[in-house]
């Protein structure tokens, strides 16, 4: 439930360095702390993301999406105050994997945390976004990605939260994928239930991509002519440069 599928080129040119990067064995590694980091960007995939998930993938679809707003914050001049990192659904449930694998690259409770979730993924970053929040620590913004993991099943066979998330963050923005052709993906999002977050949001949109394409979802123009993306990367250049 909720697997991904690997994409095509529509998703840009990712060199194969970036791709390899973003990849880690089945216990990574603790983070190194950055105290020149001032804004940190997760980003977490969905079921068959990182790793395996029933046999399929890993396709690493997030990591497509994360390469192209890393180039650009490398491009933007701000590569030594941002810090980005790719995460797994199951890398960030529980507070042991938070405590080992994100808290140690926060610097202080005042850096301002970008949450970004595909599927899955979207689903467990919302309850993260809620337990830093908790903590004390600054939820800027939450990305959310076609999220699911309302479905009984896919709560049974994953590591995720079985509660509905509930959201904490200074802006959250959700797209849906609503394609007008669907694929694979979209059949296994509905067998693993779309989690409905209609009037949350402060922006709630709706997309022609399939489910899969992580890429397409947070890089896309909304209505208001900008992207997930772009939201993001104003927001977080805004803060670096004030």
């Amino acid at each position: 439930m909720g697997i991904e599928i690997p994409l095509s080129g529509e998703m840009g040119a990712v060199s194969t360095a970036a791709l390899q990067s973003s990849s880690s064995p089945s216990q990574p590694p603790e983070p190194a702390p950055d105290r020149n980091c001032h804004a940190l960007a997760l980003f977490i995939g969905g079921a068959g993301d990182k790793k395996p998930y029933y046999l399929a993938g890993p396709y690493r679809n997030m990591a497509y999406a994360q390469a192209p707003f890393d180039r650009r914050i490398v491009q933007a001049g701000l590569a030594g105050a941002c810090r980005s990192l790719y995460l797994g659904y199951h890398e960030v449930h529980g507070a042991a994997a938070i405590d080992r694998l994100i808290l140690p690259v926060i610097p202080d409770k005042t850096t301002p945390i970008y949450i970004v979730g595909h599927s899955l993924g979207a689903w467990s970053g919302a309850h993260l976004s809620h337990r830093l929040s908790e903590w004390g620590y600054s939820v800027a913004m939450l990305v959310t990605l076609d999220p699911v993991g309302s479905g009984l099943l896919v709560r049974l066979g994953s590591r995720i939260p079985y509660r509905r998330p509930a959201p904490r963050s200074h802006f959250w923005i959700n797209v849906r994928a609503e394609p007008g052709r669907s694929n694979a993906s979209d059949l296994v999002a509905r067998l693993g239930r779309k989690w409905h977050v209609a009037g949350e949001p402060d922006i709630d949109e709706a997309l022609d991509i399939n489910h899969a394409n992580a890429w397409a979802l947070f890089c896309k123009p909304l209505h208001d002519g900008r992207s997930a993306a772009d939201h993001m990367f104003e927001s977080i250049a805004g803060r670096l440069r004030a």
